[in-house]
């Protein structure tokens, strides 16, 4: 049943299934958003999920695909009528030695370009009028929250091609702030290491963050959905790059 007669905000939050982006979608509904869940999963193995969320709603892409942010967009304005606030949280990675320059193919760079860079792009750009219906329509700005990475700040990350195309997305946050506001705000969150189970077996990282990040500890995901709870809440800030590895940064 579709909620277009719904007063009730509206986040898109992509790669909301598990890790970061399930901790934002529930932290978003604890702030009493309903959430439009987003993924690659079939629909049966996020049923428990949209369950617990309440009024939740799960649409399934693969981002890479060029026609999926529009259709995205259009299926969460179809069942929910509005769009205040977009979480560009998908990202994929690829764990390639920055000295191996041939492992970092042509493939590889395109793939994650487009997932990581291209797609949010989009989905802000197929979103964009629902977005200044939502702040016309409640006097305050709506907000896009990308989620970037330390390693688009500083010389690390698993692969140059993601460092890069994340270093990409935190500059596009900063343009899409000057071209959008002040209709709609536009901020990233930088995180560096978080306890996922993609990083479980990241034991040199984990070690790295013990040994040297002022809070001696990776972050867990709700520290990052506190964090893009935060930028969401507040009608001022737009255009920062939050960073949030622990204070890794300063060492």
């Amino acid at each position: 049943m579709s909620d277009a007669a719904s007063t009730r905000r509206v986040a898109l939050v992509t790669g909301s299934t598990s890790g970061i982006g399930a901790a934002i979608a529930r932290r978003l509904v604890r702030d009493g958003y309903a959430v439009a869940l987003h993924g690659r999963r079939p629909a049966a193995e996020v049923a428990a999920l949209v369950e617990e969320l309440g009024a939740a709603s799960y649409h399934p892409a693969d981002l890479a695909d060029e026609a999926a942010p529009a259709a995205l967009v259009g299926a969460v304005l179809a069942r929910h009528g509005r769009l205040d606030v977009l979480v560009n949280n998908a990202g994929e990675s690829l764990r390639i030695p920055h000295a191996d320059l041939k492992a970092a193919t042509p493939a590889v760079w395109r793939r994650l370009l487009d997932v990581n860079l291209v797609a949010p792009f989009q989905l802000v750009a197929e979103a964009e009028p629902a977005l200044r219906r939502a702040a016309a329509a409640s006097g305050r700005p709506a907000s896009v929250v990308n989620i970037g990475t330390h390693a688009g700040a500083r010389p690390k990350g698993a692969s140059i091609p993601y460092a890069t195309a994340k270093a990409g997305l935190h500059h596009a946050t900063r343009l899409l702030a000057l071209a959008l506001g002040p209709d709609i705000r536009v901020n990233a969150v930088a995180p560096g290491l978080v306890e996922t189970p993609m990083t479980a077996d990241w034991t040199d990282a984990m070690e790295l963050w013990k040994a040297r990040a002022p809070m001696r500890r990776p972050a867990k995901p709700e520290d990052i959905a506190d964090l893009v709870a935060a930028l969401v809440a507040n009608d001022y800030v737009t255009g920062e790059i939050v960073l949030a590895d622990g204070g890794l940064n300063l060492t």
